[in-house]
């Protein structure tokens, strides 16, 4: 299963090194584009210089550690389409460029389903992808959890599972990780 990681997913650390992490696992191969890394960038960049610096080191490091996963938005693919947020097109053109069939995003509405479908993706939100990776290879999404809360911790955020998933917006994972 090919899929692409958008900004917002990628920027929340703690999200994206379990997203990461399962990559890395095989449980699914993440895609995105140096577009969506630029806009991950930006978006540190607003937060202040510490966060833009910060967020230039995850992202170099993220280049070193998944080099395949950069896909072109090369613009051609998906460019009659109209979509809500035009700024977005990317997102799609590199699923299309990278035979990705899932975009995972926290902004659904910037990718209605009926345009996803006669293109052959799905956007999805992170909490509902964590849940289908779940239900496929549990162990390896327990693992990247229990990983993620350990470096969270050694970072001096101590926290449970139930509190960081909570943080992450991953509700229905959480219910899912506690029964």
């Amino acid at each position: 299963m090919r899929a692409v990681l958008d900004a917002n997913v990628l920027f929340p650390t703690i999200l994206r090194e379990i997203l990461t992490d399962l990559a890395q696992a095989g449980v699914y191969h993440a895609l995105w584009s140096d577009r969506i890394l630029e806009e991950w960038h930006r978006a540190a960049a607003r937060i202040g210089p510490d966060a833009e610096s910060v967020a230039g080191a995850q992202i170099a490091l993220l280049r070193l550690r998944f080099p395949q996963a950069v896909q072109p938005d090369d613009g051609q693919a998906a460019i009659d389409l109209d979509f809500p947020d035009p700024a977005d097109r990317h997102v799609v053109e590199t699923a299309l460029a990278g035979d990705a069939s899932l975009i995972v995003t926290a902004n659904l509405r910037d990718f209605p389903q009926r345009m996803m479908t006669g293109l052959g993706l799905r956007a999805i939100h992170p909490d509902a992808f964590l849940l289908d990776l779940l239900a496929r290879d549990r162990p390896a999404v327990l693992s990247s959890l229990q990983a993620a809360r350990d470096r969270a911790e050694a970072a001096g955020g101590a926290m449970s599972m139930a509190e960081m998933l909570k943080r992450c917006r991953l509700p229905r994972l959480a219910r899912a990780v506690k029964g």
